[in-house]
């Protein structure tokens, strides 16, 4: 599992939006496709042609904006692209209807490039598989996908989590969520639990705005009773919703790890973009920043 993308709506360099990559013998998966996702991949030396499924966790658009540039980059006829078969996207209902009006959006560009780069229409066509309730979504070979609901608040609905099985590991991705019994359910004795967070500094807590965010996500302390109750190998922070103001500044990532110890004593990592864990036996982190 390669974090591509750590970040919220908020444009930073440093941190993308929510994509997180998941690679099982010859399968390719992406979980969500925020900004940049294409870029990090590219950094990887991964094709974007050869994602073989993308899953959605819910529409907010971070997690959504890197679609078109994943489905028509990979398209093209190049190392980085090359896609030889359909887009393949996987999500909750709605997922059909966003699908079917980004070709819509596009439409101009696909018919310019299959007359003039003799591109292969077929290559560009889109499969949508949607689901309704917790299951399995996706399933090849040795590799399976469940999908599971969570919380992100009464009004941003569906929102779903995943769980990634292969050959006898399991990883689990939360998605957007409050503090969730299915996120326990699904993710006990998970060899790498991935988890959203959200904090706010104290000056910035009693604000509507700002308690309106926190509201729907999980607070470090509520994350670490999840990793206390789900005892994962390793637990991951992503998504980090550390928010800020023109003249309060953000927590910082040891201000989140004190805020988890306060629950949780286990291993602990806060993720960042291009950090990767490769899962056997044991889980190792390595970034491509720093090395292991």
């Amino acid at each position: 599992m390669t974090l591509l993308g750590t970040g919220t709506p908020i444009p930073r360099p440093d941190r993308f939006g929510p994509s997180t990559l998941i690679e099982a013998g010859e399968h390719t998966i992406l979980i969500d496709a925020g900004r940049g996702a294409a870029m990090r991949l590219f950094q990887l030396g991964v094709p974007i042609g050869r994602v073989d499924a993308l899953l959605l966790t819910h529409f907010h658009s971070d997690h959504t904006v890197g679609i078109p540039d994943l489905w028509l980059t990979g398209w093209l006829s190049s190392y980085f692209g090359n896609r030889q078969r359909p887009f393949n996207v996987i999500g909750p209902v709605g997922t059909a209807k966003l699908m079917h009006h980004l070709e819509a959006a596009y439409a101009r560009d696909i018919e310019i490039r299959v007359e003039d780069e003799k591109l292969a229409r077929e290559h560009v066509a889109i499969t949508v598989n949607e689901f309704a309730e917790d299951g399995v979504v996706y399933q090849t070979g040795d590799l399976r996908v469940l999908a599971f609901t969570v919380d992100h608040g009464d009004a941003i609905k569906p929102a779903y989590g995943y769980r990634i099985e292969y050959r006898g590991r399991m990883a689990v991705i939360s998605g957007d969520t409050r503090y969730n019994a299915n996120v326990l359910r699904y993710g006990e004795g998970a060899d790498l639990l991935v988890h959203e967070v959200a904090m706010a500094p104290p000056r910035l807590r009693g604000q509507a705005d700002i308690q309106r965010i926190v509201n729907h996500h999980t607070s470090p302390q509520e994350a670490g009773r999840v990793f206390a109750k789900t005892r994962p190998k390793l637990a991951v922070f992503t998504h980090l919703v550390m928010l800020a103001s023109d003249s309060v500044t953000a927590p910082s990532v040891d201000d989140l790890i004190a805020a988890t110890r306060e629950t949780y004593a286990g291993p602990l990592v806060v993720g960042e973009d291009l950090m990767s864990f490769e899962i056997g036996e044991t889980v190792t982190v390595r970034n491509l920043k720093s090395g292991p």
